[in-house]
């Protein structure tokens, strides 16, 4: 038998499900799912560097629901791979094997956070579909995947003035994962390089970057002076 996911009820299920969904066509298609202590977060990473000497910030979308107690995972697999069990609504079929994504190896911290500001839901989708426009007319004819990443870079990575300078990224990510709805009030909260925005129906978070290039000579070995 497959290996599934069981949850309380097939709300939380079809919960998981969407937020899938909606990940499949961002980033990479992965998501990675962590569950302990009756709590599956789910992730994916709309954007994230695809090398070392890439400049572009992680951004991730998370969402949590309740799920089997005693289930303890930390995979990550595509999206598009995540079913519902014909046999039971309440349960998830997992594909038989999983995936890889460099992101999935760095995790926010989860204490120690600062809250800096507040942003309106309505600006963040502003300044997502002014975003989506913009990558839209700064693509040529048929580029190839390195220059749609480049462009997508540029345009989300870029911290925006009116999200309090946080990377314009985060708006696209709550837009096309669905966290924006209505006049929410969104708490935006620091962490060392992180920074996370808390929504009613999930977080989008962002992991600055330091930009590709030589860090500072420091001396090493005995007294140089």
């Amino acid at each position: 038998m497959a290996p599934r996911l069981m949850f309380p009820d097939p709300l939380a299920a079809a919960d998981v499900l969407t937020f899938s969904g909606r990940a499949a066509p961002l980033g990479d298609g992965n998501v990675r799912l962590r569950a302990s202590r009756g709590v599956l977060v789910v992730s994916s990473a709309p954007l994230a560097p695809k090398t070392l000497l890439d400049a572009a910030p992680t951004v991730l979308g998370m969402r949590a629901v309740e799920v089997d107690p005693e289930l303890v995972c930390d995979l990550v697999i595509e999206a598009s791979d995540l079913v519902t069990d014909a046999a039971d609504a309440a349960a998830i079929v997992l594909p038989e094997s999983g995936r890889s994504a460099s992101w999935a190896g760095i995790s926010p911290p989860a204490s120690g956070w600062t809250r800096t500001g507040t942003l309106r839901a309505s600006v963040l989708a502003a300044r997502a579909q002014w975003g989506i426009a913009a990558v839209a007319e700064s693509m040529p004819a048929d580029p190839g995947e390195d220059v749609v990443h480049t462009v997508r870079s540029a345009v989300w990575g870029e911290g925006d003035a009116d999200l309090l300078g946080v990377a314009r990224g985060c708006a696209f990510a709550a837009f096309a994962l669905g966290f924006i709805a209505g006049e929410e009030e969104v708490p935006v909260r620091t962490a060392g390089p992180w920074t996370r925005l808390s929504f009613s129906r999930g977080h989008v978070l962002v992991r600055a970057t330091q930009p590709p290039g030589l860090g500072p000579v420091r001396l090493t070995g005995g007294d140089r002076s």
